[in-house]
């Protein structure tokens, strides 16, 4: 599978552009804020629905006008696929694959899988449990259906049963059989879920190890663990035990949403006794693990996206990431730096077929 061609009209700071894309290598090389991360980010509407940075549909729009249009040809299976994402200012976004409209926009997920890496990125290691969490839902909801239909319904418990907690700090009432409902709902689909993460994980650390030894050539010791209590715990018994603390805090205080992945290095948290290029090497390898599973997983390969991830990493490093998304074992990678020639001399040394995009101000300027 790869995205043969993109066409944006009104994005961000594009007024309309179109792209012919290389099946190998693509690179968006201009100075900063000229627009080559926009680029990314149409390409990651066209696959999951919605911004990688911003979740507001509407502030994507490009100053002064009223929408915003981004359509995809991909090629899958060796027939031509299209997908339009097009959103209007006070109206609801329409999504459309071969110009059928979607009723959920969930049953498009995992169709045409993606894995990018961003400078933002770096959060999952420094931020809260929130990132990390975050990251592992993509990586399962992408190869299953059944994952994130059970995601979005744990996710409409929780807030349910939130909001009788807020009403029973606010009114000294609740609702106990609706209570009651919510608790085991949320136990019925979080049990499903803590299964999957853990099922996930023991895939996942494999892939993970093998990719930052090949990445690092075996010189640090990293660990990877998942965390929940509910891989220990009765979840329903947990959720009565916690009841008076969710009453005093006026929210669920216990369950898979606050599931975390404990990054370690030589023994030690990551985020206190990394470098900030050990950091990046350890996101990078995340971030190469979640594609290998998903190419695992679909039969074939996602679009690998980098934006602008060479900062803080060392030469040595940089060629020998170089080497390996350009390798067979990865389809289609679209990446984008500040410096042309550095890319160009990259690739010509390790004789990958890559084409170059100038962007200028959200014009493509000239192509190589």
């Amino acid at each position: 599978m790869w995205l043969q061609k993109l066409s944006i009209l009104n994005f961000k700071n594009y007024t309309t552009a179109e792209l012919g894309l290389l099946p190998t290598v693509n690179v968006f090389a201009g100075n900063n804020g000229a627009g080559k991360t926009n680029l990314l980010d149409a390409i990651h509407y066209l696959s999951i629905c919605k911004s990688y940075f911003n979740p507001i549909d509407s502030q994507h729009i490009r100053w002064g006008e009223d929408f915003f249009m981004i359509q995809g040809i991909f090629e899958k299976n060796l027939e031509q696929e299209t997908v339009s994402c097009g959103f209007k200012r006070a109206q609801k976004k329409q999504f459309k694959r071969n110009k059928k409209e979607y009723q959920r926009l969930a049953d498009h997920i995992g169709l045409f899988p993606l894995v990018m890496i961003s400078p933002n990125d770096v959060n999952s290691i420094t931020h809260g449990s929130e990132n990390r969490r975050a990251f592992i839902d993509n990586a399962i909801s992408q190869t299953d259906s059944i994952y994130l239909n059970e995601l979005i319904s744990y996710n409409r418990c929780l807030t349910n049963r939130n909001s009788l907690l807020r009403q029973l700090a606010t009114t000294g009432k609740y609702d106990a059989t609706l209570l009651e409902i919510c608790d085991h709902q949320l136990v019925a689909s979080g049990e499903k879920i803590v299964e999957k993460r853990k099922a996930f994980m023991e895939r996942f650390v494999v892939l993970f190890y093998s990719h930052y030894q090949h990445l690092t050539e075996g010189t640090e010791e990293v660990q990877l663990v998942y965390d929940s209590l509910l891989l220990t715990h009765d979840f329903a018994s947990l959720l009565t035990q916690h009841f008076d603390r969710d009453r005093l805090m006026e929210r669920t205080t216990i369950g898979i949403h606050k599931d975390d992945l404990l990054l370690n290095i030589q023994g030690m948290p990551l985020k206190k006794f990394a470098s900030q290029g050990q950091q990046k090497s350890f996101l990078i390898a995340l971030k190469l693990a979640q594609y290998t599973f998903l190419a695992q997983q679909k039969g074939f390969k996602p679009l690998l996206l980098l934006d602008d991830i060479f900062e803080k990493l060392d030469d040595k490093r940089i060629q020998r990431l170089m080497e390996i998304v350009s390798s067979q074992g990865f389809g289609q990678l679209c990446i984008t730096d500040t410096n042309p020639s550095r890319m160009k001399k990259i690739f010509n040394d390790i004789q990958a077929e890559a084409r170059i995009f100038d962007i200028e101000k959200g014009e493509v300027k000239n192509v190589t």
